[in-house]
């Protein structure tokens, strides 16, 4: 995901107004597809846009949530602009894996699942990104950086503040 345009506060509540009115009172049947088009404007699933879409459908909160938090892709936490993923797969993890991801961690100031205060960067540890032979790896994006040592994490890193 490029750095992107990002919406106010009372734009993604139009945006998402528009969203829910296409699928208000439909029940449980539009759920998925409400909170994935949801998801799209916001980046994730805030408690507000739990109540939003629980009201719409006329469901409770505890539904909605329960649905956002069975599906991995569905977020309840902000995602940055440059979305970090370290591997943490078997081969990765023999290779040095948590050593990168520990020097990603302390580079931005933030913890696993979380997301930068300016927005740019959130970091992710994944089980495998199918590239073992190039271990450790870490994504950025779509952007694949193999046979990491956690001394190279800065220099990648500044690529992207400086984007």
């Amino acid at each position: 995901m490029a750095t992107t345009t990002r919406l106010t506060h009372d734009e993604k509540i139009n945006k998402l107004n528009k969203v829910i009115d296409k699928y208000r009172g439909q029940g449980r049947k539009v759920l998925m597809q409400l909170l994935q088009e949801a998801q799209a404007v916001y980046g994730y699933l805030p408690l507000e846009v739990q109540r939003m879409v629980a009201d719409a459908l006329d469901l409770s909160v505890a539904e909605v949530y329960g649905v956002i938090t069975f599906y991995s892709f569905f977020s309840l936490n902000p995602k940055g602009d440059n979305q970090i993923s370290v591997c943490m797969g078997t081969a990765c993890y023999v290779k040095g894996a948590q050593a990168v991801l520990d020097k990603v961690i302390s580079e931005l100031g933030i913890q696993v699942g979380e997301c930068t205060q300016d927005g740019r960067f959130s970091i992710h540890a994944c089980r495998c990104v199918g590239a073992c032979g190039l271990a450790p790896v870490m994504m950025i994006n779509e952007n694949v950086y193999g046979r990491l040592t956690p001394d190279q994490i800065p220099e990648i890193l500044a690529k992207y503040k400086e984007a």
